[in-house]
Formats: structure tokens, sequence, C-alpha cells
């Protein structure tokens, strides 16, 4: 099962950026796995962020769209989730999670492998 790790949040006011990172430890696409991001509030539920795919499709919540975006440097297995234009709403905790399928889902149950979340926080 591949083992995630995240990076990369912080602390940033309305209207800043800020990149987390997400390490796999092993090939995405070799093992044709479905990356997504994830955020939570407190003790809310799980909100979907982003989804990247082993062919490198990627899609995005209308929340986060045109504000967000996906990269990869699949050399060290490593996926990047660009923030601009950052709103207070936008804090959180950050999860990356990894599934084995047949497409990007967006309920947390059926992600198998997750980071331990990288915090974000927007000040206003």
């Amino acid at each position: 099962q591949v083992q995630l790790v995240e990076s990369g949040g912080g602390s940033v006011q309305a209207g800043g950026s800020l990149r987390l990172a997400c390490t796999a430890s092993e090939s995405i696409e070799h093992g044709y796995y479905y990356v997504a991001w994830f955020r939570q509030l407190r003790e809310t539920q799980r909100e979907w962020v982003s989804c990247f795919n082993y062919n490198g499709e990627t899609d995005y919540s209308d929340s986060v769209k045109g504000r967000f975006t996906l990269s990869k440097d699949s050399a060290v297995h490593t996926f990047y989730l660009q923030m601009d234009r950052l709103k207070s709403e936008d804090s959180g905790k950050y999860y990356c999670a990894a599934r084995s399928g047949t497409y990007c889902s967006n309920q947390p149950r059926l992600y198998t492998s997750w980071g331990q979340g990288t915090q974000v926080t927007v000040s206003s």
C-alpha cells in the first residue's frame, strides 16, 4: 500500500499563495493510482478538493477551480497543489489520499492510503 507524506502548509493572508506537496513511497503511474487532496476544518467532514489520475488528468471542486492547480514531479513521486488567491474558507487541514480504481472519487471512504495532513490557515 502506497504511503503518503504531505508538506508545505502554513499561515498566509487572504489573497496569498501556498504550495502543498504530497510525496508517495512509490510511483503513482506504475501503480495506477488516483491521488486526491481533501481538506477538513475541525470536526467537519473531509471535503474533496482535487484529484490527479495516473494519466495526468486533473479535476477540481467548484470552490477551488481557477485558483488551485495540480502538478507533479514523477522523478520524485511528488504531487503539488498550488493554491493561489486563498480565502479564509480555504483554511483547514489538507490531506492527500490515494486509491486504486477507475475514476477520481470525491468520497473519502474509497481512498485506502492517507497522509498525516498539513495545516493551512488563511487570515482575512
